[in-house]
């Protein structure tokens, strides 16, 4: 039997199921409404709200680092603040009762500008000028390229019509050290010089794309998002040493500055793989603030420059008649401090002497252009114009810098009868830092020249590492000519004028000066005005490095022994950098005179 107890509990259930029914069944009918009956008008409406967006992603540029891994070119993270003007413009706060209180926009301006540096005035101009083009504007740039601080500050602000947009922006942890190498951006963004233009296919990175949908209120929907990846760009491996190169150009800027030059070089290699540990000048450029350098320091002098090499060529020429003309380092010839020559030509001395029989080491150690000059006429000039090219001189060098420069020799039937013995001790033409470098590195080297390299690889963002062809290495001379070579450039370390300048305790050091003449432009030489070298290896009985040092128009000391403090500098920190082992033989020492 049925009571009212019992039935009132069902009745309950029959009514709320049919509530439940009544409600599902009203969703049902209005999901049919929107979905298929009113479909059309419905998604027309929906568009009309919509709004298509694209955005950058912005791949990072490559960096670039030391034989250490050092960092000496990087990118750091900038921003490009945006806003949405209809919103700024209608902004509403909860105040402390709840209620909704709409914010002037010059209030708001004001909190933004304190944040960009920008006026107030200058952030209400961007947001009338964008509703003036369009009322329901939804898009304005801010500030382009603010810092990460200048970004958190903008987002403590709270403001919800504010969003960002990051991307690369490049930067140079050490400022001007290795500057002239590295090279600069434009404020494009495009590389403009060194290695950031000659690397820009390895450094460079691929920008990708994110598409979405954003409602009327400027805010993406949810899932709409489509994005193509951006790649990131290579890292660039040089072989200069970070520590050295900073070290070193303190030190040329010191010698340049003291001596009263134009500019100074110092230049290192590796002597068994041809690599450039260090490539240092002053003035120089900090890549971070181009325009405080002058545009002509703005560019590598070391590669870009050609000089008349001096005496330094004596070492080639002494090269050239041991290898092919038959004579040893105790050769003699009998010179005075002023020779005339059978073609008429007449060559001076530095010093005026009476007759001396020198030895070929007494001419490498005395710097004697008459001396060198005789010797020079026992091979031919065809074959002396054949190892300067074996040399390397005239053809540049295997890296192939930006703006890079050759030094001129014109074949042997084109020089006059001046140029015959000219040529022979570094006058009537022309070398680079580079090409001087590469023919020291052959005598140095067992008579082989390396081809120098200033890049060691390029790893691309997958991991990939690219390392550069260079030329086979150039057989120059014999060994044995090398070996005698070195023992005459050592001697001319240990018996010349400034042997005490250039001696590093503990290490067995070869060197050779030149003290070359600047022309006026007009077919002439400058009177009084030289551009000096000082080039050497060490230890001299086994090459590791060689140093060279230049002074374009020193004015306190005029010749090369201006450059005699800076190269001993120079070889002591590069025998420390890289631990070389102290020499443990002793010198061979050559007479002068025969």
């Amino acid at each position: 039997m049925t009571t009212r107890a019992t039935r009132s509990p069902r009745r309950r259930t029959v009514i709320a199921l049919a509530v439940v029914l009544a409600v599902l069944a009203g969703f049902i009918v209005r999901l049919v409404d929107i979905q298929v009956v009113n479909a059309d008008v419905n998604m027309a409406q929906a568009q009309s709200y919509s709004l298509g967006a694209t955005r950058t992603l912005y791949g990072t540029r490559g960096s670039i680092v030391d034989e250490t891994g050092q960092t000496l070119a990087g990118s750091i993270l900038q921003y490009d603040a945006q806003l949405s003007p209809s919103n700024a413009a209608n902004y509403q706060r909860t105040d402390a009762d709840g209620k909704q209180v709409a914010v002037p926009l010059s209030d708001i301006a004001a909190q933004i500008g304190a944040v960009t540096g920008q006026t107030a005035a200058d952030v209400e101009k961007i947001v009338t000028d964008a509703l003036a083009a369009d009322p329901n504007s939804q898009f304005a740039y801010l500030k382009k390229g603010i810092s990460t601080a200048e970004y958190r500050a903008l987002a403590d602000l709270g403001l919800p019509f504010i969003y960002f947009d990051q991307h690369p922006a490049r930067t140079y942890t050490d400022g001007a050290v290795a500057g002239n190498l590295v090279g600069f951006m434009g404020t494009d963004a495009t590389p403009l010089a060194g290695l950031e233009m000659m690397q820009n296919s390895c450094l460079a990175s691929t920008d990708g794309s994110a598409s979405y949908e954003k409602g009327k209120d400027g805010v993406m929907i949810p899932g709409t998002e489509q994005q193509n990846p951006a790649v990131d760009g290579g890292t660039l491996k040089l072989t200069i040493n970070r520590d050295l190169q900073w070290y070193l150009q303190q030190l040329i800027g010191q010698q340049t500055q003291d001596m009263g030059a134009l500019r100074g070089t110092i230049t290192v290699v590796e002597v068994a793989t041809g690599k450039i540990r260090a490539a240092a000048e002053y003035p120089s450029v900090d890549p971070n603030n181009v325009d405080a350098a002058e545009p002509q320091n703005r560019y590598s002098h070391i590669f870009s420059d050609t000089f008349e090499p001096g005496s330094t060529f004596k070492g080639l020429t002494a090269s050239t008649v041991l290898d092919a003309g038959g004579q040893t380092v105790n050769s003699t010839v009998t010179v005075s401090g002023a020779e005339q020559f059978a073609n008429g030509a007449r060559v001076y001395d530095s010093f005026q002497h009476p007759a001396y029989n020198y030895t070929l080491a007494g001419v490498l150690i005395d710097s004697s252009n008459a001396g060198i000059s005789r010797f020079s006429e026992t091979v031919s000039t065809q074959t002396r114009y054949d190892y300067l090219q074996r040399f390397g001189i005239g053809s540049g060098s295997a890296v192939g810098f930006e703006g890079e420069s050759k030094g001129l020799v014109v074949p042997p039937d084109q020089w006059d009868n001046q140029q015959t013995y000219n040529t022979s001790f570094g006058q009537g033409l022309t070398t680079t830092v580079p090409e001087l470098v590469g023919a020291y590195d052959a005598i140095a080297n067992g008579g082989t020249r390396m081809p120098l390299s200033l890049v060691e690889s390029c790893t691309k963002a997958d991991g990939t590492v690219i390392t550069p062809t260079l030329p086979a290495p150039q057989p120059v001379m014999s060994a044995d000519t090398s070996a005698q070579v070195r023992t005459m450039l050592e001697n001319v370390a240990l018996q010349a004028s400034y042997a005490d300048q250039v001696a590093v305790p503990g290490y067995r050091i070869a060197t050779k000066t030149g003290t070359g003449e600047k022309s006026d432009g007009n077919g002439h030489y400058k009177v009084g005005v030289y551009f000096t070298t000082m080039i050497g290896f060490a230890p001299a009985d086994d090459p590791q490095y060689i140093v060279a040092v230049t002074l374009d128009e020193p004015t306190k000391v005029t010749s090369s022994s201006a450059n005699a403090p800076a190269f001993q500098k120079a070889m002591t920190q590069v025998l420390k950098t890289y631990r070389v082992m102290p020499s443990t033989t002793q010198p061979t020492l050559l007479p002068k005179f025969g």
